[in-house]
């Protein structure tokens, strides 16, 4: 079992965090948006607090909301924020500040992407991913595969 903190309650932040609950880990999620507690809650049999997650309401670029959010227990560091900055500079916070070897991000920019994953981060590129599956659906369509 590990402990993981994600930091971005949207839709991808959220999904990712009860998938890990529900696969035995502790999870812990820090976000600024009180509100993206529902996200946590939704479609599940009994709140997320009750089902043993973590909650706290902070921003993720400040150190005393990621203390407050386990980061100093964390095993795995996820930052899933809609912002690529944030994301970039929390996620270097978690390797360099607090020593978390597993880090993951969330990069739009497919170049700040790869430069990053040079710099050891493990990153999630939602638009390469969608570039790679336009250009191959173009391909069947036009008959060029």
């Amino acid at each position: 079992m590990a402990f993981i903190l994600i930091v971005g309650a949207g839709r991808v932040g959220a999904s990712v965090a009860r998938s890990m609950l529900a696969a035995g880990h502790e999870v812990s999620v820090l976000d600024e948006d009180p509100l993206s507690h529902e996200r946590l809650d939704a479609g599940q049999p009994s709140s997320w607090e009750d089902s043993g997650g973590r909650f706290t309401i902070g921003t993720a670029i400040e150190r005393d909301a990621l203390v407050e959010a386990g980061i100093e227990q964390a095993d795995v560091f996820l930052a899933a924020t809609h912002g690529d900055n944030t994301n970039l500079t929390v996620a270097q916070i978690a390797q360099r500040m607090f020593g978390i070897e597993r880090v993951m991000v969330r990069v739009m920019d497919p170049a700040r992407a790869e430069w990053y994953e040079a710099q050891g981060l493990q990153t999630v590129c939602p638009t390469r991913f969608a570039i790679g599956q336009f250009e191959e659906h173009l391909q069947r369509a036009l008959g060029t595969s």
